[in-house]
């Protein structure tokens, strides 16, 4: 009844589901045009892209670059971004596998995180403060369901089209939020750096993800930003500027050079920076901006090929 409910709430879910169905046999360029439009209601302009959701879009077709497989694949990328801005912010990793099924789990300590290698969010992300306590079956469980996702598939997200489907376990990162005995997410606060041709311009601060996930966007300056994703709230106590941000946008450029677009995560841990993750295509290119004009003016940054 919830689900029947939603469709009549949202008639172009029963599109989107459609559609999906179908990825396969559709060229990505009509495949991408008619998502947009189901997701967000309007048409796609790929032949004179203005705004930020269009010229995502326009990337994810037209911008094709070998070294993004790399890029998005979660293990690998720790190689790449070392030999850039050094080894010293990359989170150690402790084992990979290629299945879940393959997880020696007597050679993990009693702290750890398990990530699917190829995306996914939240759902390929297994946060463990006590291995006595965790069910591992069910992780496998988890992780199994995880590896099937595809973001070329579901949403031509090519980066992610060629990389390999692993398993890693890291070390696990605590600020102290975390209670006793918790095996979820924990509370990191995640700094996200917009990046426009190598320029870090806005950070986007995730929080509250344990209660109410909120998205908080600043300029260099830490200026609260007057935009931000309407499916997400700002956070009730506005984020402080993180210790080492200066740190983070030198590093944040550096990653980010040569590239139109793409958004480099760190996190600030006891007094260290560390290397999260990068990524290319923010809520795929669907997120919602509000107020609307900021969708325009965060696309303006963006410069396409021909475009000064």
């Amino acid at each position: 009844m919830q689900s029947i409910n939603y469709y009549i709430k949202e008639p172009r879910a029963i599109g989107r589901s459609i559609l999906r169905h179908f990825s396969e046999l559709l060229p990505d360029r009509f495949y991408v045009m008619c998502m947009y439009y189901l997701q967000t209601g309007k048409l796609l302009n790929l032949k004179h892209p203005q705004s930020f959701s269009e010229k995502l879009q326009w990337l994810k077709l037209y911008n094709r670059r070998p070294e993004y497989t790399t890029m998005v694949d979660k293990y690998a990328v720790k190689e790449y971004v070392a030999n850039i801005i050094g080894k010293e912010y990359i989170i150690p990793t402790i084992g990979v596998w290629d299945s879940p099924e393959e997880i020696v789990w007597d050679d993990l300590p009693n702290q750890f995180v398990l990530k699917t290698t190829h995306g996914g969010g939240n759902k390929g992300v297994i946060v463990c403060t006590d291995k006595n306590q965790l069910d591992k079956e069910a992780i496998v469980r988890k992780l199994k369901s995880a590896s099937k996702i595809d973001l070329y598939k579901t949403l031509k997200e090519w980066p992610y089209k060629n990389v390999r489907r692993r398993i890693i376990a890291e070390e696990y990162l605590s600020d102290g939020s975390e209670t006793e005995n918790e095996t979820m997410l924990h509370d990191l606060v995640d700094y996200k750096f917009l990046c426009f041709n190598g320029e870090p311009l806005y950070c986007m601060v995730v929080s509250n993800r344990r209660t109410n996930k909120s998205y908080d966007f600043f300029d260099n300056d830490w200026n609260h930003m007057p935009f931000h994703n309407q499916n997400y709230p700002h956070a009730k106590i506005r984020p402080a500027k993180p210790h080492h941000h200066d740190t983070m946008l030198l590093l944040a450029a550096k990653l980010s050079a040569g590239h139109p677009h793409l958004r480099v995560d760190f996190y600030e841990v006891k007094g260290k920076v560390y290397f999260g993750e990068i990524t290319f295509f923010l809520m795929s290119g669907y997120n919602t901006i509000t107020p609307e004009e900021w969708d325009e003016i965060l696309g303006s940054h963006i410069k396409l090929k021909g475009e000064s």
